[in-house]
């Protein structure tokens, strides 16, 4: 098919039929993962959210307005890390803030969420998280003023420097979150760079607050999966209709990868899986079986993705 033919198709057929098949793909990968175990032992639901931002030719795509004379999209996304599930998704044009978004996440009674210091929106936090009983995990900026209700003891030999209560005290903060936050102080002793987690969460372990902090490297994995692994660094059509098909079919291929590795209990790495799935794809035979072989191996090297993330 002509390159030319795939694009006027992306330009007119609706985005959104490809988000709605994404609903029903999150919804059975959930079902899937439902019994998946995190490293750290909770019960609790624990979602990771963040943004990824995918530069596009501003003179192709005007639409997708950035900054200094760039193009660019935004992908916000919520990932269930029971299973590394993105089950939010939201696009939007490169210049709006992450905050923004935040007021639109799904917000889960009892759950988790891992957040940037991008997302230190003391409303939202209150407001949205708080108030409907959802825990949140983030890191201080530099500039909070408040002061220390109480301190407890810590582990320093566990790279824990002081787990306080604080208030803020700043006039426009505390009227925005007028409650208590805990904030947990941690040195991460292979690199001496101490960090400052804000959480709304005071039953956990100090420890275990640092230790979910860190899980948010899976959502990282899953943003470099979709740029490099799913091959939408170019775009068939350049309007916004056509940029949102090529992501939501991007998204879509990821899902029913997951779903099939855990339905299937197939052996090899997704990465494996995916680069080796169209060499097979009209090939007579159990999908598990074939996977699963002694012998099954994949010519396309693993890439980066086999080393861990920066965790911070």
């Amino acid at each position: 098919m002509p390159k030319s033919t795939l694009a006027e198709a992306n330009e007119k057929k609706d985005w959104r039929i490809y988000q709605d098949f994404a609903q029903v793909l999150i919804r059975e990968a959930k079902d899937q993962y439902v019994g998946q175990k995190l490293r750290i032992d909770l019960d609790e639901m624990v979602y990771a959210f963040d943004s990824s931002t995918i530069e596009l030719c501003l003179k192709l795509c005007p639409w997708a307005t950035f900054h200094h004379g760039k193009g660019a999209f935004k992908m916000h996304t919520l990932m269930d890390l029971r299973g590394s599930i993105p089950t939010f998704v939201y696009l939007t044009h490169g210049r709006v803030h992450d905050s923004k978004i935040m007021d639109k996440i799904p917000v889960e009674s009892n759950a988790y969420y891992l957040m940037d210091k991008g997302y230190v929106k003391f409303d939202s936090l209150y407001k949205h998280f708080h108030l409907n009983n959802a825990y949140f995990v983030t890191r201080a900026k530099d500039n909070m003023v408040y002061e220390v209700l109480e301190s407890r003891e810590v582990d320093p030999s566990a790279g824990l420097l002081s787990d306080q209560t604080i208030r803020l005290t700043a006039t426009t903060t505390s009227s925005k979150y007028p409650d208590t936050l805990r904030l947990v102080v941690y040195e991460d002793f292979s690199t001496g760079i101490v960090y400052r987690f804000l959480s709304n969460n005071f039953k956990l372990e100090a420890l275990t607050i640092a230790e979910l902090y860190r899980e948010r490297w899976q959502i990282e994995l899953f943003f470099k999966w979709i740029k490099q692994h799913l091959h939408i660094k170019t775009f068939y059509g350049t309007s916004m209709n056509a940029v949102f098909t090529q992501i939501w079919i991007a998204i879509c291929d990821y899902l029913l990868l997951i779903i099939a590795k855990k339905r299937y209990m197939l052996e090899p790495s997704l990465h494996s899986i995916s680069n080796s799935i169209g060499q097979i794809l009209f090939k007579r035979g159990n999908i598990r079986d074939i996977f699963n072989q002694p012998a099954f191996s994949v010519n396309v090297p693993e890439g980066e993705l086999v080393g861990q993330l920066n965790l911070w």
